[in-house]
């Protein structure tokens, strides 16, 4: 009965942490290393990762950790905000009106976040924040994308020419000298139309919050930044940069998908819109490179024992007998080295490793999960989500293919080793990377004979190999009783090696 209790537990946890409230979150967050003492800090932070790898967990666990410290925390998914409908997305709508939309939407979604939390607790001096705040709803009315234009008058024989900015939502404000002479004009846009922001007294109304605020800090967390087209992305950093970044008492946490983020747009005169990563925010955190564990079995064995016993235990019913710690939650949940192979599995994302754990728990009913029923449950997780994400004739499928033909048909191995340089010029690459069919096992691996080149590791995903090996009758045989389901020898080692030569991309075929 109790392990029925056990298995029940995995099976209940929830797949994504949008679901659950945020003290839940709270209290089953675990950390990799230091990361939350980095995610803490005052700076001003990109957290990047791919889906699944627990961003959206790590701001709402930060959400409550400097709620509980006296600071303010608005925590905003931006997939949530608008009263404009699809209007962001819709490419037919001039990228002025978009943008500016995006932006006064932005913005009134932290000012009723912040008088929610200035009517429901004291959170500072009450009359000057609902000033501040006033001050606010009004600077946002006033925030305008522009694009450049150019504008020509034609009177009679004679020509006015002059240079303009063209407002979104407003009459033309034009700058520059043109002769006063009354006849027809005609405005035409020549080139690549640019894009600035007008502010208005947008700072000003921030620095007032903070002043009202007193001593405590206001953290601005956005999550799920790439669910606004990319277009827009630059002009949303843009004001982040201009009048939030340097505000004073302010810190803002980005969570983002590295290969759908554009937080920069350039300029010809070497000026740019939006955020300079590095530069004008401190730093950027990957959530993937955090989840390699230096390379360690143990690190992640240590990682998501304390995540399954975390989330478990909270769905146990006291009735059941709750063991005491992770280690003894993990030796009664598996059986031999399951678990171990559960961890290589998720391969460093925690959201896999959740759903893995969830169907292997139903493969083995009341019995402690094996090996078996793990790599069921990673060809299952596979077949039903992973390989689903990219379309059927793309090119991502068809290098995926090619992989699958090399590496695993001709090489016998799981792993790979590739040039960065090479990497770089295959999106394919990146692609099945953010589909989190391929996964990157170390960075930077140095060859002593050229040690000007740096190599990547890759690793194609435990439930793609598996699905390869296991043919259709696996129902029918016995589990953990022999053959190759059972043997962790069947699964070849994740170790990298440039003694053999490396995997050109380029002779596989086409990106």
């Amino acid at each position: 009965m109790r392990q029925k209790h056990l298995n029940q537990a995995l099976m209940r946890i929830p797949r994504r942490a949008e679901s659950t409230d945020r003290y839940s979150l709270a209290s089953t967050y675990v950390a990799a290393g230091s990361f939350s003492a980095m995610l803490h800090s005052t700076d001003h932070q990109i957290l990047y990762g791919r889906r699944g790898t627990g961003k959206t967990h790590a701001l709402q666990f930060l959400s409550d950790l400097v709620d509980r410290t006296g600071d303010v925390p608005i925590y905003l998914d931006l997939r949530t905000i608008g009263s404009a409908g699809g209007m962001y997305g819709d490419s037919s709508v001039d990228t002025n009106v978009r943008g500016t939309q995006l932006l006064v939407d932005t913005l009134e979604a932290v000012h009723e976040e912040l008088l929610t939390l200035a009517s429901e607790r004291d959170i500072g001096d009450e009359t000057k924040l609902l000033e501040a705040l006033d001050t606010l709803a009004e600077a946002a009315t006033v925030v305008e994308v522009v694009g450049q234009v150019e504008q020509e008058t034609r009177v009679g024989g004679t020509r006015s020419h002059e240079q303009g900015l063209e407002l979104s939502r407003a009459p033309k404000i034009s700058l520059g000298s043109r002769q006063a002479v009354s006849a027809e004009s005609r405005t035409r846009r020549t080139g690549v139309e640019r894009h600035h922001i007008v502010f208005g007294p947008l700072s000003r109304a921030l620095r007032g919050i903070t002043r009202a605020l007193g001593r405590r800090r206001l953290w601005l967390l956005l999550d799920e930044w790439s669910s606004i087209p990319l277009d827009l992305q630059p002009l949303l950093a843009d004001l982040l940069r201009r009048s939030v970044l340097p505000a004073q008492g302010i810190t803002v946490k980005i969570a983002a998908i590295e290969r759908r983020s554009k937080f920069c747009e350039p300029g010809a005169a070497g000026d740019y819109v939006g955020i300079e990563v590095g530069a004008d925010a401190a730093s950027a955190v990957s959530l993937d490179d955090v989840m390699i564990f230096d390379h360690t079995q143990a690190g992640a064995r240590e990682f998501f024992a304390e995540l399954f016993f975390n989330h478990g235990m909270a769905r146990m019913p006291a009735s059941a007998g709750k063991p005491e710690d992770a280690e003894s939650f993990v030796e009664l949940l598996f059986r031999g080295n399951a678990f171990n192979e559960l961890v290589r599995a998720a391969e460093g994302v925690p959201r896999d490793a959740i759903n893995i754990a969830a169907l292997a728990a139903q493969h083995a009913h009341n019995e402690p999960i094996g090996i078996a029923d793990i790599r069921r449950a990673a060809r299952d997780w596979y077949l039903r989500d992973k390989q689903t994400a990219i379309s059927e004739n793309s090119a991502a499928r068809r290098m995926l293919r090619l992989l699958v033909d090399e590496v695993v048909g001709r090489r016998r191995s799981r792993t790979f080793v590739v040039d960065q340089m090479s990497c770089l010029r295959h999106e394919t690459i990146d692609e099945l990377y953010d589909a989190r069919l391929l996964h990157v096992l170390r960075r930077g691996i140095v060859d002593s004979k050229t040690p000007g080149a740096l190599y990547d590791g890759f690793a194609i995903d435990y439930g793609c190999y598996v699905s390869l090996l296991i043919d259709g009758e696996v129902s029918s045989r016995p589990r953990d009783k022999g053959g190759w389901l059972a043997s962790p020898k069947s699964m070849p080692p994740d170790g990298f090696s440039l003694s053999r030569e490396a995997l050109d991309l380029t002779k596989l075929g086409p990106p």
